[in-house]
């Protein structure tokens, strides 16, 4: 990713309030008066995504003169980078939406100030507790709710005892809250909704567990407050925003005359949906295209079993067969026919009908945003954290299938491509760089189990209630052997070829 220090580079304009009037007529900028913007919101863990998602709707409320009342304070608990870039830029960045037919710039403005955490607990405290701040979102990761994979309570790790040793020096973002929300109650301060925008199941669930649980750790009177008064929306975000590299900067500069040090690229697609449930007030963003529904189960299902479990296959079977980025591995006629036949054949029959989307419809944008060269995810960030994403996305749907005696080979490939992946090396012996949190034990158990996956599936907290599932076991066994035989191609070849429930498990 670019560095927050970039020189100016020639010919371009540095992003600031003081130069948006400077700026070309081909960048969008805000043209509302930004110093009547209302922190209303705190955010903590601005990346990419927050910027390109919840940031952009929350702008756009402000841009159509619809309310500028609801702004931004972005918290982030780990790196600095992102405060040594925005705050030059009095929060101002840019995103870039890579469409088929054009690329469209806009800089953003609701974010009003960025917190580095670690150095500035009191003034994120301050934010949490001030009256003014009626929701919390989040995008923190499922790692950041610090939950026991096995059961969904809090767990008992180093920052969650540092929280409840120091409250008032937090380390996590349930910390913040708690803490918060705790200054809140005994000021008499209404609470602020708790929305999480994180790809985890049932993230509302997630968000409730985190908090309440260590809010019963320190106070059963604040836990039972915060159960009763705070809401926790659940919530399905979806925009594809691969990590910035240094070519997107230089693309902003290029295209848009923009010196921005830390941009946004991302697609066109954007949708938020979210349970319509806050108990301080929520902001309107209904009128610009987010979605306020009585249950998101349905559509939280249909995107994590479609979306994120293909994104988890494309990552591995794509970067075992060559690929680097999305764009490249979808031009791969036999990756996209295996993605397609997963989707179609094996996980959309799993689903129950979503309310006002037509699923064929849905796998086929799919297909089109997997094949957006424009935007070409990196596959490296696809398979990041797969000891989290594949239990969430990927695993319920083989559950699924063998509860319903369905085809699903393609899936298991899918957790086979994974388990070699781990090895380290990819099938001509070039090193792998993982990111996974989990990564000695798991590549430990890869690594030392060859083609016998049995050790490595054995593992309750990735593989649930399959773990041990001798049929299973015995399938990705299989396939591995047939990777070292046959090579990746030949075997994907000889799956599509098969007719479906052949080769099941």
């Amino acid at each position: 990713m670019p560095s927050p220090l970039h020189a100016p580079a020639r010919h371009s304009q540095s992003l600031s309030n003081a130069t948006l009037s400077k700026l070309g007529a081909h960048v969008r900028v805000p043209s509302y008066d930004r110093t009547t913007i209302t922190p209303a919101i705190v955010h903590i863990g601005v990346g990419g995504f927050h910027r390109a998602h919840q940031a952009v709707y929350l702008d756009e409320l402000a841009e159509r003169g619809i309310s500028t009342g609801w702004g931004v304070i972005g918290v982030t608990l780990r790196r600095r980078a992102m405060k040594d870039a925005l705050e030059p830029q009095d929060g101002l960045f840019t995103v870039v939406e890579r469409g088929d037919e054009q690329d469209v710039a806009r800089v953003v403005g609701s974010i009003a100030a960025v917190l580095f955490a670690p150095e500035e607990p009191d003034a994120v405290l301050a934010a949490l507790s001030d009256p003014r701040t009626r929701i919390v979102t989040l995008t923190i990761t499922g790692n950041g709710y610090h939950l026991d994979p096995k059961t969904g309570r809090l767990a008992d790790d180093a920052d969650v005892r540092a929280d409840l040793a120091q409250p008032a020096r937090p380390r996590t973002a349930p910390g913040y809250v708690v803490e918060s929300l705790d200054r809140r109650r005994r000021a008499g301060t209404p609470p602020f909704t708790v929305l999480s925008c994180d790809n985890v199941p049932d993230n509302g669930a997630a968000a409730r567990a985190a908090v309440v649980g260590l809010a019963e750790a320190r106070d059963p009177d604040l836990a039972a407050w915060i159960d009763a008064e705070v809401a926790f929306p659940r919530t399905v975000v979806d925009r594809i925003t691969p990590e910035t590299s240094p070519g997107a900067y230089e693309l902003v500069v290029r295209s848009f005359g923009v010196d921005d040090r830390w941009p946004v690229v991302t697609e066109s697609f954007s949708q938020w949906i979210v349970e319509d449930r806050f108990c301080n007030g929520r902001p309107p963003l209904d009128e610009v295209g987010v979605q306020f529904v009585d249950d998101v189960e349905p559509y939280e299902r249909m995107k994590k079993r479609l979306l994120n479990a293909s994104h988890s296959a494309l990552g591995y079977v794509g970067y075992l067969l060559g690929h680097r980025d999305t764009a490249g591995a979808m031009t791969d006629a036999l990756m996209r026919s295996y993605l397609d036949r997963l989707m179609e054949d094996e996980i959309a029959p799993l689903l129950p009908p979503v309310p006002g989307v037509d699923l064929d419809e849905y796998r086929a944008t799919l297909l089109a945003r997997f094949s957006n060269e424009k935007v070409g995810d990196q596959l490296e960030r696809l398979c990041g954290r797969g000891s989290t994403k594949m239990p969430a996305y990927l695993l319920p749907s083989i559950v699924e299938a063998r509860r319903q005696a369905r085809p699903h080979e393609l899936l298991t490939l899918a957790v086979a491509a994974w388990v070699r992946y781990l090895r380290g090396v990819d099938l001509d012996g070039r090193e792998i760089s993982i990111k996974d949190a989990r990564l000695d034990e798991l590549q430990r158990m890869a690594i030392e189990g060859g083609n016998d996956p049995a050790p490595f599936m054995a593992n309750s907290r990735v593989f649930g209630r399959l773990a041990d599932d001798p049929m299973l076991v015995g399938s990705v066994a299989r396939i591995l052997a047939a990777l070292d035989r046959d090579g990746l191609r030949p075997t994907v070849e000889a799956f599509l070829r098969a007719e479906p429930g052949r080769l099941a498990a």
